[in-house]
């Protein structure tokens, strides 16, 4: 058995279980193990779990990123805000900045705090968009869907819905993520566009199903619909855990809150 430490936060509602390393090569934890503490029956639960390992050549920490099926990803952005959290309380960082290495690159995030230090909001430099096929079509089970391709560290396919309420994110979401044309699966954005500054979406995240808010889903989303003429440069995006900020520029910021939850030890076998 292995004793793990590990703190539970959210990012609305985005939820994520985060693992400090700081003495250690911040090696991920073996997909069992991971899947194990993701459960939400069986575990803790979990949309993914979080290594905060030691910083180096200028980063103050890096982060690996786990899903909940315990498999490797390059970056989240609610996720990344979590890690913030757990950064700060260990001493890492500056009053104001946390710089973070992520398997998508170097971020820098500007931490908001309360009166007693803790984090309760950040913003995350999420470095440039870059953009694959456009007008793609997938055809699930007689719907047909056309979207974008987006990268902002990881894959997206942002499709534009009548109302994603209603869409078939669980019964098709699956289907696309791994559709042969996405060697790599791919999250998926199901979006519509309320206004030039509004957007809301639902999303199937790429190793972890359906969750309640994606961050690099919602900058993704944002950049394609810019590029089509259908926002401005900042956008509120709503989702199903509450609501995000996105400013578009050189690089794309990604603003929102993250709530602590709590603290646990636990003793896993196989970690």
């Amino acid at each position: 058995m292995t004793k793990l430490q590990l703190s539970k936060l959210h990012a609305t509602g985005n939820d994520f279980l985060v693992r400090v390393a700081l003495g250690d090569a911040a090696a991920p934890l073996l997909p069992d193990a991971v899947v194990a503490l993701c459960d939400r029956h069986r575990g803790v639960g979990a949309d993914g779990l979080l290594t905060l390992g030691r910083g180096g050549e200028g980063a103050d920490c890096t982060m690996v990123l786990q899903n909940a099926d315990g498999g490797i990803a390059e970056m989240t952005g609610n996720g990344i805000r979590c890690l913030a959290w757990v950064a700060v309380r260990a001493g890492l960082g500056t009053t104001d900045t946390l710089v973070v290495d992520t398997g998508g690159g170097r971020r820098t995030i500007a931490l908001t705090r309360d009166s007693l230090g803790n984090v309760v909001a950040a913003e995350v430099d999420m470095g440039p968009v870059t953009f694959g096929r456009q007008d793609l079509e997938i055809t699930v089970h007689g719907t047909t869907y056309r979207g974008d391709e987006a990268s902002i560290g990881n894959p997206h396919f942002v499709c534009f819905v009548d109302d994603p309420a209603t869409a078939r994110v669980v019964q098709h979401g699956r289907l696309i993520e791994h559709d042969t044309r996405f060697p790599n699966r791919t999250n998926v954005e199901f979006v519509r566009v309320l206004a030039p500054d509004e957007i809301e979406l639902r999303v199937w995240e790429r190793g972890a199903g359906e969750t309640l808010s994606c961050g690099t889903g919602a900058c993704a989303t944002v950049a394609v619909a810019h590029r089509r003429g259908l926002v401005g440069t900042d956008v509120r995006v709503r989702v199903p855990g509450g609501e995000l900020h996105v400013r578009l520029g050189d690089t794309v910021r990604l603003g929102g809150p993250v709530v602590h939850v709590f603290d646990l030890d636990i003793d896993i076998a196989g970690a």
